[in-house]
């Protein structure tokens, strides 16, 4: 049986380093994106002109672009092919606006040609929603009833973690498209081009700290398992 000293689990500590890495993230792409929020690409077009320029130019016109509410709300949603951009993006003349609106293409255009990793994620999704609500329950029972319902439990996680990892790619290869697609279409210029990267990596690291938590979370539950086997 795996040692408690006074209630407290020592497993806890292997979700330190992931979540002070969450936390950092969440504070890095904050500050980096309010920060050239505040820096205006010198074209002067904005986050919705730059998209719509992008798609038209991948030949997808098909693309709907959609003013959404909240704020670092912007999605692609490939069910009903709409790009959905919050209001500093859609009306905004900054580097944060063009870039984070150029990255959210990206993954137009990756569905577009059918990019294997994000047709993967997508698949996924309707397995995950449902495992990840349900892994849960059947860890808690694990712990409460009986072990057997743990290794269920720990299973049914594992494939929210396949989809924390799978996203990794997907987002990575985005960001690539869209400084690309911003570059070679003049959007922006080589100057302009490191500080839309910076707002892109410091998006990307939220992802990074997702993946890294879960996986974390995973190693927890699988030492703690073991532990109820000896």
């Amino acid at each position: 049986m795996y040692p408690y000293y006074y209630g407290f689990d020592p497993t806890m500590i292997l979700l330190i380093p992931a979540m002070l890495l969450a936390v950092y993230a969440q504070t890095k792409v904050k500050t980096t994106f309010n920060k050239y929020l505040r820096v205006y690409s010198q074209k002067g077009y904005t986050g919705a002109q730059v998209a719509r320029y992008i798609l038209d130019k991948n030949g997808l016109r098909n693309v709907d672009i959609e003013l959404t509410g909240g704020r670092l709300s912007d999605h692609y949603d490939p069910r009903s092919k709409v790009l959905r951009l919050s209001n500093d993006v859609y009306h905004g003349t900054s580097i944060a606006s063009v870039s984070v609106a150029a990255h959210e293409v990206g993954h137009a255009i990756q569905h577009g040609e059918e990019y294997f990793p994000l047709t993967f994620r997508n698949n996924l999704v309707p397995i995950v929603n449902i495992s990840s609500s349900m892994s849960w329950i059947f860890i808690m029972l694990g712990f409460l009833v009986t072990p057997p319902l743990l290794k269920i439990g720990i299973l049914l996680f594992s494939g929210a973690v396949l989809f924390q990892v799978v996203t990794l790619p997907v987002e990575f290869n985005a960001s690539s498209r869209a400084i690309d697609q911003l570059v070679t279409n003049s959007l922006i210029t080589t100057e302009e081009r490191k500080y839309s990267k910076k707002v892109l990596d410091a998006a990307a690291l939220t992802y990074v700290a997702a993946a890294a938590s879960a996986i974390m979370q995973l190693i927890r539950l699988v030492i703690l398992s073991n532990s109820r086997d000896d």
